[in-house]
């Protein structure tokens, strides 16, 4: 592989090893270097300074242009065979989710799609969209399952997404979201759902080595706190960190579950008490809040505002899934997280880039801009400051990226 060079460089972006979570006002702070030069040999970054420091050698020009880090995304559910956009008609004409939850629709209707589907199908339609995921400037992505519902869908969805692990370049995690929802038919045996969950799922996917993370959705009319720490504690017999969906339309003591089991990170936050704000900045788990899916779902964006100022470890992600956030554009998330979450722009990248990366454990590879890391990396256009990209929302100002030191573009 060729060395590459990259010089003139208007900003270098997050120039710290970034192999911890930054918490509270450590998030406004983003080193960076100013007429920069980077260097990368066989896709790792090998080199990086000011450009007087130059070692010499023909160079990429980026005069005028900002260098940054790929995002890090770390709630999606790209895996899903088929659109739901009828449902989003039914939001605006008055349904609320949890409406269409209870007539079959929500996760049930994916699930319905996903058991359909063929193992093949699944995985060309979930390559086409982490190819796109890719071209926006994603370099590490985290895909649940979850729209299986049974033995064999979920395993599916897994063996897809170990599929995509082996093909694509960027980083890729993966989770065992089985207790998304209750199915159908357990609707009134949860127990009986929960049964198959730990007695059928988890062997196999500790056998195959199918997950890094298990996932569930404690959540009114999903999975109650306790039935919760039951899944979890069970996975956590065959090595997989828990993740929980939790707080995303009513507190049910989800965060207490996570903080007491040291859950990697607790996803959505909607609904936040003070008491459970502080619960989460006391713990090692890390606050990841997903902005455009309150967007798209009407909802009061997440109190990240107070979580920061709190001391909590702060990520945001896309939550990309057919239902409520149909888009894996992190730059979109960025600049939400800024308007809607009133982050500072510092503050939103380095939530999708350090951050991210530690919410799915991949933070000694990806990131930041450190010797050593894996030259996953945006260029943008010529931009007059790093402010502009989440400002200026509705236009694409991405020129290239690179994954692993090749430029995709």
């Amino acid at each position: 592989m060729p060395v590459i060079r990259i010089g003139n460089i208007r900003q270098l972006v997050g120039t710290f090893p970034g192999e911890k979570p930054l918490r509270g006002s450590e998030l406004s702070s983003l080193p960076s270097i100013n007429n920069a030069y980077l260097v990368v040999e066989d896709g790792i970054v090998a080199d990086f300074g000011e450009m007087t420091a130059f070692p010499g050698g023909d160079f990429l020009d980026a005069s005028g242009k900002f260098l940054l880090p790929c995002w890090c995304d770390s709630h999606t559910h790209l895996v899903f065979a088929a659109s739901r956009e009828a449902e989003f008609v039914d939001k605006i004409r008055g349904m609320s989710y949890a409406e269409i939850a209870a007539r079959g629709g929500g996760i049930l209707n994916s699930a319905r799609a996903v058991q359909q589907a063929s193992e093949d199908e699944l995985f060309r339609i979930s390559w086409e969209r982490l190819e796109e995921l890719a071209r926006l400037g994603t370099g590490a992505v985290e895909i649940k399952s979850g729209y299986g519902l049974t033995p064999e869908a979920e395993l599916k969805m897994l063996r897809v997404i170990r599929r995509l692990k082996e093909r694509s370049q960027l980083l890729i995690r993966a989770t065992f979201l089985g207790a998304h929802s209750y199915p159908l038919e357990f609707r009134e045996n949860h127990q009986g759902y929960i049964d198959q969950i730990i007695r059928d799922m988890l062997p196999v996917i500790a056998r195959e080595k199918l997950a890094d993370y298990v996932d569930v959705f404690c959540e009114t009319g999903f999975f109650s706190a306790t039935e919760t720490e039951t899944i979890l504690r069970a996975a956590l017999e065959y090595g997989l960190r828990p993740k929980l969906h939790t707080n995303q339309m009513t507190s049910i003591g989800g965060i207490e579950v996570a903080a007491r089991l040291n859950a990697i990170s607790a996803d959505h936050l909607e609904t936040m008490s003070e008491e459970e704000i502080e619960i989460l900045a006391a713990s090692e788990t890390i606050a990841t809040v997903l902005p455009t899916a309150a967007f798209f779902l009407r909802m009061p964006f997440q109190p990240a505002r107070r979580l920061v100022d709190a001391g909590a470890a702060l990520a945001i992600a896309s939550d990309y899934n057919p239902g409520s956030s149909p888009s894996g554009n992190m730059n979109l998330v960025v600049s939400m997280a800024c308007i809607g979450l009133r982050l500072r722009p510092e503050e939103a990248v380095n939530a999708a880039t350090v951050n991210g990366a530690c919410a799915m454990g991949v933070q000694k590879e990806a990131g930041s801009i450190t010797v050593g890391k894996k030259a996953n990396i945006i260029l943008t256009r010529p931009i007059p400051s790093l402010a502009y990209l989440p400002y200026c929302f509705g236009s694409n100002l991405i020129e290239n990226v690179m994954i692993n030191g090749h430029w995709i573009h």
